[in-house]
């Protein structure tokens, strides 16, 4: 599937920080894919959480990412340890 915009919300925002939250049928694999969240760079900054529920209808599961870059449009997240 591809990124849908309605699935992500902001649970909490101070100081230039964004907590996120993201649902999607998207296994894990998918959402780190280059470019995935590339339609919400307008909205996302480096060192922002998502808190993302995955493959909700198959296995799902729940991670923690970083957003590690936004430059020229371009996401990229990985996984926050």
């Amino acid at each position: 599937m591809a990124f849908k915009a309605s699935d992500l919300s902001v649970l909490a925002y101070a100081n230039n920080f964004t907590l996120w939250h993201y649902t999607t049928v998207d296994a894990s694999g998918v959402v780190t894919g280059a470019g995935y969240f590339n339609t919400a760079s307008d909205m996302m900054r480096v060192n922002d959480l998502i808190i993302a529920n995955l493959d909700t209808d198959g296995t799902p599961a729940t991670k923690f990412y970083i957003v590690t870059g936004n430059s020229g449009g371009a996401v990229t997240i990985a996984l926050y340890s």
